[in-house]
Order: C-alpha cells, then sequence, then structure tokens
C-alpha cells in the first residue's frame, strides 16, 4: 500500500507491505473553522474564565505578546492581527508593543524568517525581539519554585503591563501538552531555569510523556513559574492534519489551556490493537524535521505502539542537520548510552540540548531505530547511535528480515502529533 508521510516540506511516498500493515494512525476528521479571524475577534470578546481582552487592555501602557519560534507551525498572522487592533484599539500605543519570540534555547528567527512567522505587514511595523536563554542578563530573576528551581525570565516581559501568550496545542514528549504555561518555561525562561527543568529528576519521571498532565512534574514545575511570571491572557489553537484551525481557546492561562487539552486530546488520539513489530513514522514535516533534535519527537511518540526490543523506523529530512552545535557535538561523541545517563546524573556534567538525546535514550533503550534522512551528512550518520536507511522501504526490508515475514507494521505519518497508544490506555492517560 503507498502512504504518504509528513517529510520535510513536500511529503515522501512510501511502500507497506499489505500483509504486515495493521494500521495507519491518524487524527479523527474535523472541520476546519471557516473564518478564523472574524472566530478568533469573537475569542477575544468572551474568553474562557477571563475578562475580555480589550478590558484588560484599559489604562494599560505598554503589552508583550509571546509567540512560538519558526519549529512550530502557529497561525501567528491570523491570531496576532486581532489582538493588536484590540491594543491600538483600547489607547495602546503601537511602539509600546513588543512581539517576544519564545525560542527556548533554540537559535534565533532573523530576516525572512521574521516574514515567515507573523507576515510581513506585522514584521514591518511592529518591535519583533528574539528570547536569548544563554544571555542571563536579559532576564529578571522571580525567587525559587516551591522544589528550589530558581526562575529567572525575559525582562521583555517581566516588565511589560500586559503578558499575553499564544500558541497551538499539541501533544508534547515532556510536558503532556504544548500551550499556556510552556511559553513561559522553557519558552522564554533562562539557561539556569530550563536546565533544571529539563534535568533527568523531572525527564525521567514515568508521567514526564505525551498526553499525560495530571501528577506530570513537567507540567506542575512548568506552571508554577508560569504563575511567577504572570500571564494575563493566551490565545492558544487547535490545528487539523492540514495545519488549519479547528479550535480556539482564549483567556485565562489554566481554564481556556484545559478545554483547549481536552478538545485537542479528543481529536489526535488514535490506537493499535496490541503493539506492533515495526513503527513507520516521521517528525510532522517542516517545521519540524528541520533538525535530528527536534525529530526525536517522533520516536518518543511512536514507543507506546511498539513491542519492547523491536524497531521504529524514522523518515525526517532534516534539511539544518543534528541541532545546535551542543547538540550535535554531543551525538557525535556519544556511543555509550548507558554512560552518557550515568553522567548526566552528575552534579559536575551539564551539556546544552542534552535533555533531547536523554529523551533518545529512552527510546534506544526499549527499540532500534532506523534514520532515513536527506539533510544529516554520512559522517554524522556513521556516528550516531541509530541505524540509517538509504529508504523507509528498505528499513521495512531489514526490520521484516529481522522480525519475520509476519511481522505487524504501524504507520504514523503525522508523528509526534498524533497521541499513539494501546488499546484503551489512551483513555488512561
Amino acid at each position: 500500500m503507498k502512504v504518504q508521510l509528513d517529510y520535510g516540506k513536500y511529503g515522501l511516498w512510501i511502500d507497506v507491505p499489505d500483509n504486515n500493515l495493521v494500521k495507519i494512525l491518524k487524527m479523527k476528521k474535523s472541520s476546519p473553522i471557516i473564518n478564523p479571524t472574524e472566530d478568533m475577534k469573537k475569542a477575544l470578546e468572551a474568553p474562557i474564565g477571563s475578562p475580555p481582552l480589550a478590558n484588560l487592555a484599559q489604562k494599560k501602557k505598554s503589552a508583550c505578546i509571546v509567540i512560538c519560534d519558526i519549529t512550530r507551525p502557529v497561525p501567528n498572522e491570523i491570531i496576532l492581527r486581532p489582538i493588536l487592533s484590540t491594543l491600538l484599539e483600547n489607547g495602546m500605543k503601537q511602539e509600546n508593543i513588543t512581539i517576544l519570540i519564545a525560542t527556548g534555547i533554540h537559535r534565533p528567527n532573523m530576516d525572512d524568517e521574521l516574514i515567515y512567522l507573523v507576515g510581513e505587514e506585522i514584521a514591518s511595523n511592529y518591535r519583533i525581539v528574539n528570547h536569548f536563554a544563554k544571555k542571563k542578563e536579559s532576564h529578571t530573576y522571580l525567587g525559587k519554585t516551591s522544589t528550589g528551581t530558581d526562575v529567572f525570565v525575559d525582562s521583555n516581559y517581566v516588565n511589560a503591563d500586559l503578558k499575553i501568550t499564544t500558541g497551538f496545542i499539541e501533544s508534547h514528549l515532556m510536558a503532556g501538552f504544548s500551550g499556556g504555561r510552556k511559553l513561559i518555561c522553557p519558552g522564554i525562561s533562562s539557561l539556569d531555569t530550563v536546565k533544571v527543568m529539563h534535568g533527568p529528576k523531572i525527564l525521567e519521571h514515568p508521567n514526564a510523556r505525551e498526553g499525560v498532565i495530571e501528577g506530570n512534574p513537567f507540567h506542575e514545575e512548568s506552571l508554577e513559574i508560569a504563575k511567577m511570571a504572570g500571564m494575563d491572557f493566551i490565545v492558544n489553537v487547535a490545528l487539523d492534519e492540514k495545519r488549519q484551525i479547528t479550535g480556539i481557546f482564549v483567556g485565562d492561562m489554566e481554564k481556556a489551556h484545559e478545554q483547549g487539552v481536552a478538545f485537542v486530546r479528543d481529536h489526535v488520539g488514535d490506537t493499535v490493537a496490541e503493539p506492533v513489530d515495526i513503527v513507520v513514522t516521521t517528525s510532522a514535516g517542516f517545521p519540524l524535521d528541520a533538525t535530528f533534535y527536534q525529530s526525536i519527537k517522533g520516536l518518543t511518540a511512536a514507543l507506546p505502539v511498539v513491542k519492547e526490543g523491536d524497531t521504529i523506523i524514522l523518515a525526517a529530512e532534516c534539511q539544518e542537520g543534528l541541532g545546535s552545535p551542543e547538540f550535535s557535538q554531543l551525538v557525535r561523541e556519544t556511543t555509550d548510552i548507558d554512560l552518557f545517563m550515568q553522567n548526566i546524573y552528575r552534579d559536575d556534567y551539564f551539556v546544552v540540548d542534552q535533555w533531547q538525546l536523554e529523551e533518545l535514550a529512552k527510546v534506544l533503550r526499549k527499540v532500534d531505530v532506523y534514520l532515513f534522512s536527506e539533510g544529516i551528512s554520512r559522517q554524522d550518520k556513521d556516528k550516531m547511535l541509530t541505524t540509517a536507511i538509504d529508504s523507509v522501504e528498505e528499513g521495512i526490508e531489514m526490520a521484516l528480515n529481522r522480525h519475520g515475514d509476519d511481522a505487524t507494521i504501524a504507520v504514523i505519518p503525522k508523528g509526534p502529533y498524533i497521541l499513539a497508544d494501546v488499546g484503551c490506555k489512551l483513555k488512561q492517560r
């Protein structure tokens, strides 16, 4: 059977043996919002658990609007236009509005990328700044969380009179679901704060995974940090397979996000009756599969539906290679996962982006990984902990030779955008 995978900007067609294919895991079919701009305006006027944005904006002199960076397919222009109009209509001056890109510890978004993010008109007329997690001096110290984490948040945000965050809600490998509180940490928090949030004491917790909110220490810590920083208003959306808006969740940081999570969980969850021998998955194509760092999300999302000791085949273009210089070097130097795990528990050991290799370690402790990628150099492929393949079909053939001609296969064309699980377990999350 021919199946199209989300891969790079244009997708990838593959052949999967009919006799082995158990299921293609997909989102539920849903109708996109016909006029998202108009519905967004209405949502700002009747938010969830909050006064209308117009009321909040009155008598406020400045605003900071946080948006996701280029690794997330957020329809920023549709979201921002009614927000900006509302602020201007209620007396705020354009020069006092800052759009802050929540880069986390990713690279900054510059030049044409800004137009891609927000549209030419907004990019030309508003102050847009990148968050730089490594510049500690650009953050404000807010104290410690109840677990002792030192909280440093971008001063552009802390110093604003009106604090607004935007984004979209998806299943997330650490936080359970993205959106809401996550725009603050890791979105605009300093490296000192992020490295604790992304440390093994949190990430090795069994509830720090896709689809889990209750009892998730990452979610709980991130929520506490967001409350310390303050968040007056959120504007989150849900997207369908074509990245069209299917839901708008606006208002109170917790109440609006909670409704959004319930909506997304229902729309993106899919199951197989029992674990399979082979999963073919992706990192949802561009922009998420621009680096191997981001593409690991496709692997962790597939873990619940593959048998222990079997195989995940990942197709991710990785046009920008492995990722940050620190992550790239760490991947090239790591030959022993057990030794790496021992190192990250040491107080004297820390490497930027080590947490994503830790997520890969979770996968490799359970299954083998075959990687099809046209953006990663052969030199790097030879040094990675995965098995390089020249086509997805080659990977399937290798896996069938290993697991037998009757091995079962599941395909997840949209990778981490699907909340995959076995049978009724999805409802138990």
